[in-house]
């Protein structure tokens, strides 16, 4: 039995990870939505306001590094390809809404340039007048969606021993295709796909750290968990996350946003605690989960933990956000995915690490400690993410992107490790929550207690 934090962490993160694979293998073009706005930092008004965002000088020093580091740009660029990401999705939106049957999806380029891609040349035409570049396609996003359900309730009709061979099943936006991961076993050799369904490719998949200097803890800083009281907790029974977002909803609760697979016992208000390295009975708490969900009728993962007044003494009621030697970043407004869109994660195991959207959109099958498994929708990303960063703040820009459910480098000990053994698969791959999504579906399922209203908090930009 693993009996350190790190250990524990990656037992809770192992036991329940998203199976996400290489960023090749997910990259998914669905309806966009509404573009980037910053809510007000303390209250619940959602009014749209103009996006803003912290100058580059403003980004505090190992982030900096992570972006020059991961993706080899200036801190400039990354702020302006960001901002890029949510005019593409705006722009994107209404050119599906008034052209649904050319409209074929959008991302960002490698080299920061939006990309729309269509059917017709006259849709070309539009998008190129408009600034965009653009690229022809045979088949709709529109006909690619249906493709995709279709695949997904014949699926559901399988056996469970043959599901259970299947993986992931996305849209490859670049490639205008379907992208299906079956586990290369004799079952998952065998599966014989439905011929009625075109534009399917098969891909056959493959079966410690820094910690945050921590004097007022934040997003990406370090939390323990356990099923009852902590000073009773047995070995095994402590798990470890990350905080994400600072929440407050419309009746004043503070909040924080991470994800819902780190619960450990959905229901009962287990309690959340800032860990005692040197004694873990010790842990102060500071807050408890009001609520958690995974899968469900939203298919997210994300959790919502009520602070109480030691939890905001603390500082967790701040927006702001930490990377690796206590540095901090201020979060300025909300934001969604953008395939090519720059990003970068917050966790108490890996600090920053940055990377790109892959997918707009991915399902994802969880499997859960009792044997049964959810499906999760979100959105995938290049960011190293290891064990233990699960619940952490994903950002892009200085704008809040989404909650950390999961990776395919959750057994590394460290992203140079993941990095090198991944190399030839795709590549370190994260699958995140939308924070959008989870605003909506906090206050969708509240009946107006916590939850209801819910924003995160934000401070504006200089």
């Amino acid at each position: 039995m693993r009996t350190s934090l790190a250990q524990r962490a990656a037992v809770q993160s192992i036991a329940r990870r998203a199976a996400v694979l290489g960023s090749s293998v997910v990259l998914l073009a669905v309806p966009f939505t509404a573009s980037a706005h910053a809510e007000p930092s303390d209250s619940g008004d959602s009014a749209r306001t103009s996006v803003t965002q912290l100058s580059a000088d403003e980004l505090p020093a190992d982030l900096v590094e992570a972006i020059t580091r991961d993706l080899r740009i200036s801190p400039q660029e990354y702020l302006d390809r960001a901002a890029r990401a949510q005019e593409l999705d705006s722009y994107a939106a209404d050119f599906r809404n008034e052209h649904p049957d050319a409209f074929a999806g959008a991302w960002m380029g490698l080299d920061g340039h939006p990309v729309v891609a269509v059917t017709t040349t006259e849709a070309a035409q539009t998008a190129t007048r408009d600034g965009y570049r653009t690229q022809l396609a045979p088949v709709s996003a529109d006909g690619l969606d249906r493709a995709l359900a279709d695949f997904n309730q014949w699926v559901s009709d399988l056996p469970r021993q043959v599901a259970s061979q299947i993986g992931n099943a996305t849209v490859d936006v670049l490639n205008n295709q379907i992208v299906v991961d079956i586990v290369n076993s004799p079952i998952g050799r065998a599966i014989d796909l439905p011929t009625h369904l075109a534009n399917v490719k098969v891909q056959l998949q493959s079966l410690g750290g820094p910690v945050p200097v921590e004097r007022s803890p934040m997003g990406g800083d370090t939390y323990v968990t356990t099923p009852g009281p902590i000073s009773a907790a047995g070995e095994g029974e402590v798990g470890v996350c990350s905080f994400g977002f600072s929440g407050v909803d419309r009746g004043g609760n503070a909040v924080n946003i991470s994800a819902g697979h780190c619960d450990p016992a959905p229901g009962s208000g287990a309690g959340v605690y800032l860990p005692d390295r040197a004694n873990v009975a010790a842990s102060q708490r500071i807050g408890s989960f009001a609520r958690s969900e995974v899968g469900g009728s939203h298919a997210l993962d994300y959790s919502l933990i009520r602070l109480d007044d030691a939890g905001t003494r603390a500082g967790l009621d701040r927006p702001v956000i930490r990377g690796a030697g206590g540095s901090t970043l201020t979060v300025t407004g909300t934001a969604v995915p953008v395939v090519g869109a720059p990003i970068c994660k917050s966790g108490q195991t890996s600090a920053f690490t940055c990377g790109v959207v892959s997918a707009d959109r991915v399902e994802a099958s969880l499997e859960m400690l009792d044997g049964t498994s959810r499906t999760v929708r979100g959105f995938s990303g290049t960011a190293c993410t290891l064990a233990g960063d699960s619940g952490g703040a994903i950002v892009t820009g200085t704008l809040a992107l989404g909650i950390t459910s999961g990776s395919n480098s959750s057994y590394a000990a460290t992203c140079a490790e993941a990095n090198a053994v991944l190399a030839f698969d795709g590549g370190t791959s994260n699958l995140g929550t939308p924070i959008r999504d989870v605003l909506a579906a906090a206050d969708a399922t509240s009946g107006g207690g916590i939850g209801a209203g819910l924003t995160v908090r934000t401070a504006a930009a200089n």
